[in-house]
Formats: C-alpha cells, structure tokens, sequence
C-alpha cells in the first residue's frame, strides 16, 4: 500500500493539526460501532468476521482427538516470564521470574482472534456497549463463567482485577490502565470500567484481554505477591499441575472448563497436558528435543538450523523440519543503548557503535545467511518507512519539523552495507570520526571524553549463542578505542538488571500486534516509561516528537491513518537511533516429533501451537510414540 493512498487530507490533518499534542483529541476509536448497544464483539477500523451466530472460528479444528502432552520450549513469553527457570508462579507482576503459559490457566472479559488483526470477541463477557462519550465501557458477564474451584466470576471479581492491576500489576499491565478512573459494579452481572478521557482511544483491545482473578483468593493469600509458589486462582482452559522449581511445569486441561464451547475456545485446546522443560543452555534444550524428551521447537540457532539436523529420528522420518510463513505482525530485534547514562545520550555514539557491527560477516559465518538485515523497528509489517515521507506523512512530520532532526525529512536510516570482512576498514573509520566529533580521543589505547572517562560498554546477555554473536561486534569495538565487553549472567540476574536499567547495551527481540494501540507503542518509546522499572523503553528514550507521535498513532481512525502515523514514527526513532536493528526471520523454523495434525494455512495473527494442534494417534503409534 502506497503511503497516504486513499486518506482524505482533510480527515488526517484534523487529527493532528494544532492539537498533535492533544491527548484528548479526536477521540473516535471504534466509530463504526454504536454506542449504548450490547456487542458480541468489537472491532477497531471495521466490521467483525464472525457473526453473533458464529459457533467456532476458521482455523479451530472442533473434530480433532484430545489427549496426549505436549512438551515444548516455548518460542514466545510476556510480562515476568523467563524460559530459563521459574520462581514465581504468578506472572502479573514485576518481581520474580515465572513460567511462560501461565496465561493460559485464566480468562478475560474478551479475546482475540488470531485471522483478524484487530478484532475481540466476548469470553467471560457476553457482550461489551460503549458509552456515547467513548470513555466507559460496559460488560455483561456470561453465567457460567467460572473459577477452577467452581465459584462464579462476578462483577465484583472483575472490579477487583483492574484495580489491583492498576495498582499492583507489571507495568505492560499497568501503564494501559494509568487512565482508568474506576471499574464500578452495576449489578449482578455487568460492570463497568471509566477512563478519565486521556486514555488511547483504542486500549480497550489490551485492556479488555487482561486476566479476571478471584478477589476471595487475593484475599485468601494475604495479598497479590504473596506466596509466590502457589498458583492464583485461574479461571481458564488449563490448570496448574506439576511444578518442579527452575526445571519443569505441567498445565493439565480442565475437561469440565466452563468455556468450552465459546466461538474463541471450541476447537482449540487439544492437549490433556502442556509441559515445559527449562534448560539454562540452547544445546542442551535441543538436545532433549533429539532423545525426544522435547516433542516441539521453534529453532533460533542458524548454525544448528543448517548443521545440527543430523540425527537418527530425522533421519529415519520420525523428526519433522519444516518452515511456517511469520506473522503479519510488526517484528523488531534490536540492541538497546542505555541513554540514562551519559557516555551514550550522543546519538553520534550510538551511531558508532551500530557501524561496529558487521552483519553480512555475521551472516555468512555465524548464521549460514539465514537472516535478513533489519532496518526498520516494525520489520515485516505495512508501517516499515521508505523512501522520502510524502502526503500525509510528510504533512505530520511538518508539524515538528523544528524538533526533529533533518535527516527525517531525506530517505529513511538504513543500516550500513560492509565488505563482509569482519572488519571493514570504511565503516570503522566512519565511527571512529563520529566519536572524534563526539567530542572523544584516543589516550593509552582507548577513548577518552575531555574530563578523562574511558568510553566504556558491557553488553548484557543471558546466553551463550549470544555471547558469542557479540564478540566480534566488541573486537571491532575495541579496534576503534571503545573499551567494551560481554557480560554473561544467569536468566534471574538478567531479567531483574533489564528491569532495572542496570546495563550498557542489551539486546532484545518483540513483536507487536497488528493493530498497534498508544499504549503499546508508550511501554517502548515515549518519555512517560523512559524511567518507568519494568518497561520495555530499555534506551530511555525521552522525546516530546516521539510522544506526539505516538499520539498521533492512538488517534488514527482508519487503518490507512494507522499507516501513516507509524510510518512516521519508524522514520524519527530510526533517525535518533536508541535502537541499533539487528536481523529478522521471514518465516518460523520448526522441528517436532512426526505425531501431530494441524490445520493449515496456519491463522496470520499468531501461532500458538501449544493450543492449535493434537496428537495423531495413528502417526503417534508409526514412530513409537502412542
């Protein structure tokens, strides 16, 4: 899609005009919904795929065989999670570092599709009225919503969840909720939640996802932090089952869950029970995988994706290796440099520290050309900037052009081109004269700012495949005077220094939905998180066009404006350079155990195999796996 193609100019410039830092303006998410009228569903810029009547979604498979486990090393994780070790079993807040999938032992008021890019339909609530002024929302709660222990989910449960999350929550849940007002019980089956008017006009899409916990059980517990070992009481398709602290999980299926048979879940869920195995080290993970202690993996390591694949399971059939088309979603994999320290606040630093890196010698030697340079901070995705801003982009960008760099306004940052030696002797050079004009020479070896201080940088990692990644970035570091190093430290000490701030430089992978919200796009680049502990702003990124742009992409009201606005915001944080863009994978690669069926295609938005596929009895059976 061509920028500004299709957006009257009249409509886009009204959004952002003299009110770009306005965040109450223009506030006409969901417009195409009514309001004051009970809804199965909502959906951002449009209509809902799946009708009233709809009683299963395209890609749920209601005819599949339950049963069986299904080990796996999980490929994604949100809030707290660690797939190192465990020692929280509550993954809502900051501290400790818990399992991945524990989502799925609880509901939420609504749930997402995985075939539309920004569509929820009711789960706990059976249908969801906005109010004509756009700031509360109202949702009636099914009857048969139920906790594990059996009691009902009531409006009071519901209440409770917000505020406590509000209060008390990690900050990706958190900071969504800043602007939430109250969450007020109506009756014996509807609540309400009211914002105070400054809230994204589209955070509902997160908002209403979050999980409902039993307040009787926060209670119970003497508070939400406490007793980190025991499970909160869930509500979802899954249970706790069997912990080892560090080393395992088992999630057992609820085969009386109330919630079945709801168009989001009928279908899905096939496995009695999903178990995770946590391995400190890749090569042992993989290793399991070979002796078929780990039936699934998605595979990160290019040289053991091109090499390593030479087993007698693979050999003889019973290992499948296959690739699975990504995501339309925006991706990003980029390395962090931590402005709050101020060696780093030039941008000409960051500028030279990203020339250190030699992606095509990387690629070749490291990764077997596997990867594809990154360039954007939303690769794989329509909000990708190119060539010159034009239309109404370039429109929004004037608005700001007095803050913003000049190279904004020329082709979009791209990521330089080496020889592919390892050390190209041009792009060192072009570093070494951006640090010069920095203000930084050479004394003893290494570069010095004029009060003496050696510019010095540790980057933070948590793996061995990544330790060695970044050595040759710091050899070419060091080359040119920056005296720098890798520091590897175990997945509980790297989790709580990411959370902290406490590092130079730290790499990070994220993906993000498809239809981004501003609350989304805050948690990683606006200045309310720069020193927010537990947010993904890992730069400290503190910029007031940054936040007007982000505003801007929260008051969009069709896709297209959508486009433009993130457009915008991929060109000026590529121009300021926080973030130094790493690499990218096109598709998933995947390895498991030949006993499975799924569905295909796979759904755009997400793959979630641990919920998707099951156990073919007879493929389970031809490779001794019944």
């Amino acid at each position: 899609m061509r920028f500004g193609a299709s957006i009257p100019r009249r409509s886009f410039l009204a959004l952002t005009g003299a009110a770009v830092f306005a965040p109450a303006f223009g506030r006409t998410a969901f417009a195409a919904a009514p309001t004051d009228t009970p809804m199965h569903g909502l959906s951002a810029f449009g209509a809902l795929k799946y009708p009233p009547e709809a009683t299963q979604l395209d890609y749920a498979s209601p005819d599949a065989p339950s049963g069986g486990t299904f080990n796996f090393t999980p490929s994604s994780w949100y809030f707290n999670q660690n797939t190192q070790t465990f020692n929280t079993l509550n993954s809502f807040i900051l501290r400790g570092d818990a399992p991945p999938r524990m989502e799925l032992c609880f509901d939420s008021l609504m749930g997402s599709a995985l075939d539309e890019p920004d569509a929820l339909y009711g789960l706990v609530a059976e249908t969801v009225s906005i109010a004509a002024d756009r700031n509360s929302w109202v949702f009636k709660l099914r009857p048969q919503a139920r906790f594990h222990d059996g009691t009902p989910i009531t409006p009071e449960d519901v209440a409770a969840s917000y505020m406590l999350l509000k209060d008390q929550g990690h900050p990706d849940l958190a900071l969504p909720l800043v602007d939430l007002r109250a969450a007020e019980v109506l009756s014996s089956d509807t609540v309400r939640l009211v914002f105070d008017g400054n809230q994204s006009p589209r955070a509902i899409l997160a908002v209403a996802t979050y999980p409902i916990l039993s307040r009787a059980n926060i209670e119970e517990r003497g508070g939400f932090d406490n007793e980190p070992m025991t499970p909160l009481l869930g509500s979802g398709p899954y249970k706790v089952g069997q912990v080892q602290a560090g080393q395992t999980i088992e999630y057992e299926r609820l085969p009386d869950y109330w919630g079945r048979d709801l168009l989001l879940n009928k279908g899905l869920d096939h496995f009695d029970r999903i178990r995770i195995e946590f391995y400190r080290e890749r090569q042992a993970a993989f290793e399991a995988f070979k002796k078929g202690e780990i039936l699934f993996r998605q595979e990160y390591t290019s040289r053991v994706w091109a090499t390593g694949y030479n087993f007698p399971a693979i050999n003889d059939g019973r290992v499948a290796k296959r690739e699975f088309p990504s995501e339309k979603r925006p991706t990003m994999q980029a390395w962090a440099v931590n402005q709050r320290r101020n060696r780093f606040k030039d941008a000409r630093v960051r500028e030279a520290i990203g020339l250190c890196f030699d992606f095509e010698w990387t690629n070749r030697n490291l990764f077997y050309d596997g990867y594809v340079r990154s360039n954007s901070l939303f690769e794989l995705s329509d909000f990708r900037a190119e060539g010159t801003p034009q239309g109404e982009e370039l429109a929004l960008l004037e608005l700001l052009r007095s803050q913003l760099p000049p190279s904004v306004f020329g082709d979009p940052v791209m990521q330089p081109r080496s020889n592919g030696s390892g050390r190209d002797r041009a792009l060192l050079s072009r570093a070494q004269s951006l640090l010069t004009d920095a203000g930084f020479e050479r004394r003893d070896g290494f570069l010095q700012n004029r009060d003496g201080e050696r510019l010095t940088i540790e980057l933070l990692v948590n793996d061995d495949g990544l330790a060695r990644r970044d050595a040759p970035l710091v050899e070419n570091m060091r080359a040119i005077g920056i005296d720098a190093s890798v520091r590897l430290v175990d997945p509980a000490q790297y989790q709580a220094r990411q959370a902290s701030f406490d590092f130079d430089m730290i790499s990070v992978a994220a993906s993000f939905t498809a239809t981004p919200t501003r609350d989304e796009m805050e948690t990683f680049f606006h200045s309310k998180t720069a020193n927010r502990e537990g947010s993904r702003n890992l730069p400290g990124t503190a910029d007031p066009a940054v936040d007007a742009l982000i505003d801007a992409v929260g008051r969009a009201e069709t896709r297209e404006m959508l486009v433009v606005a993130m457009r915008a915001l991929d060109r000026v944080l590529r121009a300021r350079r926080d973030w130094i863009p790493q690499y990218y994978l096109a598709n998933h690669r995947a390895s498991f155990w030949d006993m499975f069926g799924f569905k295909e295609p796979k759904p755009d938005y997400g793959f979630p195999v641990e919920r998707l596929w099951w156990v073919d009895p007879a493929k389970a059976k031809a490779i001794g796996k019944a």
